[in-house]
């Protein structure tokens, strides 16, 4: 047996090796928490026992856990989904533990005795299988910017609802395993007393916990914020749990009570690594549970428990949305998102567990098809696009009617701009080209945002940037330039890919959070890439130096020379006779007009050696039309050629044009 000590830094040091492990595959990792403790796991490798501790530990992650959707609980968000999460949401789970019941009633005829459950059971189970995983599935669309799309709106609306449902179900599944005939007073009782502890939470709690933060607050101590966070967290969880409740509940409300205050920000960045760590841990646990000698005597059930439900949740959630008035391809695509298991599902069949409710052979095949549901999940998730348009016959027409909006509304524009995504960067950036007289085209995967701006009058279509038709319809090869204005790497590399196919001339600026990625952006085809965090620095060290009594020009001298290493197309500027000594050292811009003598008319860039200048050509104007800049471009009488570089450069250069 381990010390107390010992067995802590087995835990922390499988946890390490496994989510490393799983990060570097690109997977969840939460799956790597599970497949660490079924490696260490008494079934496996033995080098951990279930214990008390490993208990007591795992709680509290669930505690922490129902605590952060306490605080992501909002009202105005929930009636602003009000119809997708207890029209859907309600549906899907209730139906979902409906079908679990009835299955369990027909399959309990023909299977073993030993497998044969109650309808207490299979109720629990039900809700277990309604849960779909919340940090899988977030996760995979926030990377492939679904979240604002008709199915990513659903898919988020039916995860609330989820969470919401685990509240009573932590209250409900507990009294099932009390004696039948005393069931309905179990449960009433139960019912009574989850009432009288809300209402003493949510109405007293209320009131006090504003005021009780705000004297916390004001002593200034982030250690005494952080006992005080820990102090409400546990205290509202050991009421529940005083009252016979789950203290899973008693977390929940206090979260959902700091939720309302100013503070939730603070406590939710505090709160975080607590629940991180713990969570793991509990996860760890869930997969000390598994049995392999157990599922493998069982695997046709098990194989039977991960295609079953699988396929029960796509096709109940698919026609649900359908019912609600989605197009196939939506249905689909919130099917195929939520068909898998959740954290949540582990929860519930923990409690199960802990009631004796199920047997303990039963878990052991359940948590195996879940678990292998979940690892299937991002699979699913990513070729979902695929699997609706082989599988959806009306979805090739919806994309072509929608492709053919996009290209009615740009078909007329030459030399456009194309705006990839139409929040506040993209509006602001339309404004600014409107005022410019430039012609825009913007894509966005919001309806509601699409509308609304179609309404004003903004030339913006709904479509994905980062699919080849969108691009093509939005006329990627009679483009002057493409923005991408949301930083997101995965999806401007794809957009970079694309473009590179489609019009490998076309300039692409690129928004990045900061510069970590900025060498791969430029590389795969970035004309310029301005990460947000940076910029936002150099504007808060420009003000706070000319508050310092710093010279303005000095200040704009060192700023500008901050960004000469990152942004090539702004290095320069066009120098005038008012100029400093300071500046005139710093890279500039030159015009050169070129006239019929002109030495460079008629030749290629290619054969006018400009490289040996030193100097570079910024840009290349023929009449009112820039041209794109390549060795190949043939100069022609009247060009305007834009030269950059320091000033001998550029005079070099000059001459070598002119001369």
């Amino acid at each position: 047996m381990f010390s107390p000590l010992e067995l802590t830094l087995l835990l922390l040091g499988s946890a390490v090796l496994g989510v490393v492990a799983f990060r570097m595959l690109h997977l969840p990792p939460m799956l790597g928490y599970l497949a660490v403790g079924i490696l260490i796991g008494p079934h496996a490798l033995g080098l951990a026992e279930e214990s008390p501790a490993t208990h007591a530990l795992a709680e509290f992650g669930v505690v922490f856990l129902m605590f952060s959707i306490g605080l992501e609980f909002s009202l105005p968000k929930l009636m602003a989904m009000r119809s997708i999460v207890f029209g859907l949401g309600m549906a899907q789970v209730g139906l979902t533990i409906v079908s679990a019941m009835a299955f369990g009633w027909l399959v309990s005829m023909v299977l073993p005795a030993y497998l044969q459950i109650s309808w207490q059971a299979a109720f629990a189970l039900g809700g277990a299988l309604a849960m779909s995983s919340t940090a899988i599935v977030s996760k995979m669309l926030t990377e492939r910017l679904e979240l604002e799309s008709d199915h990513g709106r659903k898919i988020i609306g039916i995860l609330l609802f989820q969470d919401l449902a685990v509240v009573p179900l932590l209250i409900l599944i507990p009294s099932l395993a009390q004696n039948p005939e005393n069931l309905a007073a179990t449960l009433g009782w139960a019912s009574l007393k989850a009432v009288i502890v809300l209402v003493l939470l949510l109405f007293i709690g209320q009131k006090l916990m504003r005021g009780w933060f705000t004297i916390v607050v004001k002593r200034r101590s982030q250690e005494l914020f952080m006992l005080n966070l820990l102090l409400v967290t546990l205290g509202a969880a050991w009421i529940t749990e005083r009252a016979g409740l789950s203290m899973a509940l008693g977390a929940f409300v206090a979260g959902m009570l700091i939720s309302e205050t100013e503070y939730r920000h603070q406590v939710e960045e505090d709160i975080k690594p607590f629940r991180d760590v713990l969570l793991g841990l509990f996860f760890i646990t869930v997969g000390m549970l598994l049995n392999f000698r157990v599922v493998m005597q069982n695997w046709w059930l098990v194989l039977i428990l991960l295609a079953g439900p699988v396929l029960l949740k796509f096709a109940l959630i698919a026609g649900l949305a359908k019912l609600f008035g989605s197009s196939d391809g939506t249905a689909m695509r919130t099917g195929l998102g939520l068909a898998q298991a959740g954290e949540f599902g582990f929860v519930l069949l923990n409690v199960a567990g802990g009631v004796q409710l199920m047997d303990s052979a039963l878990i052991q095949v359940v948590l195996a098809s879940m678990v292998l549901s979940m690892l299937a999940a991002p699979f699913l998730i990513e070729q979902s696009d695929r699997l609706v348009l082989k599988f959806s016959s009306n979805e090739w027409m919806m994309q072509s009617l929608n492709l053919t909006k996009i290209a009615a509304r740009s078909m007329a524009t030459q030399q456009h701009v194309i705006v990839a995504g139409f929040g506040r960067s993209g509006q602001s950036l339309a404004t600014l080209l409107t005022e410019e007289k430039i012609d825009y085209h913007a894509l966005d995967l919001d309806p509601e945002r699409v509308q609304e701006a179609q309404a004003a009058g903004a030339n913006v279509s709904y479509g994905d940037a980062a699919r080849r038709e969108s691009l093509v319809a939005a006329g990627v090869t009679r483009a002057a330039a493409l923005v991408i204005t949301y930083a997101s790497t995965p999806s401007a590399l794809r957009v970079l890919h694309l473009v590179q196919e489609l019009a490998p001339n076309l300039p692409v600026i690129v928004r990045s959070h900061d510069d970590t990625d900025l060498d791969r952006l430029k590389a795969a085809g970035a004309a310029e890439v301005v990460p947000e965090l940076m910029e936002g620095s150099l504007m808060l060290a420009s003000h706070a130096l000319v508050m310092l009594g710093v010279p303005l020009r000095r200040v704009v001298h060192r700023v500008q020379v901050a960004r000469e290493e990152r942004y090539a197309s702004l290095r320069g500027y066009f120098h005038g006779a008012s100029d400093s000594s300071e500046e005139a050292d710093l890279v500039r811009l030159h015009s050169v007009a070129l006239a019929e003598n002109a030495s460079c008319v008629g030749k290629a860039l290619c054969d006018v050696q400009m490289q040996e200048t030193g100097a570079e050509v910024a840009s290349i104007r023929r009449g009112k039309l820039p041209l794109d800049v390549t060795p190949d471009t043939v100069l022609e009488a009247g060009d305007v050629v834009v030269l950059r570089g320091g000033a001998e450069e550029v005079a070099r250069a000059e001459t070598q044009l002119l001369i």
